[in-house]
């Protein structure tokens, strides 16, 4: 460890950020063949866990806000994976379900996981142990914030 706080690599915050770009370039070309850019799969995670959302459910999932989210949700409906619906309780809200086309991509998409595992040259139960990790670094983080 060096005295000198401001040298990079011993900032945490790049090794995530250096890490995330890592990942990223690793999901690209398995999206590409799925037609999904990764903030989109993350909604269809979050949909293929459990469908007919609100906008704002989804949202606080990913932590997204709605002005981000909405564009994204535009493109997949265009895409024909899920369908925007105002819920008839309080018209306020924007239902978000899966259309068949989007649980077939389920499917289709089963492969990625066992692709990051095999890449990350890991095993399960150390990536479990680093996630809970990294959960546990941005809640405090979270809480902290301003």
């Amino acid at each position: 460890m060096t005295d000198d706080p401001l040298k990079l690599d011993t900032f945490i915050c790049f090794a995530l950020y250096s890490a995330n770009h890592a990942m990223n370039r690793l999901y690209k070309p398995m999206l590409d063949e799925l037609n999904l850019t990764y903030p989109q799969y993350l909604v269809m995670v979050t949909l293929w866990e459990e469908d007919s959302q609100t906008v704002g459910s989804i949202g606080e999932k990913l932590f997204l806000e709605s002005s981000t989210l909405t564009p994204l949700l535009k493109r997949l409906e265009a895409a024909g994976f899920i369908q925007r619906t105002r819920s008839k309780e309080d018209e306020r809200q924007v239902l978000i379900r899966l259309t068949s086309e989007g649980v077939a991509l389920k499917k289709k998409a089963a492969f990625i996981p066992a692709c990051i595992l095999d890449a990350s040259d890991s095993t399960v139960d150390h990536l479990t142990r680093l996630k809970a990790e990294i959960v546990a670094l941005r809640e405090a983080l979270s809480k902290n914030a301003a």
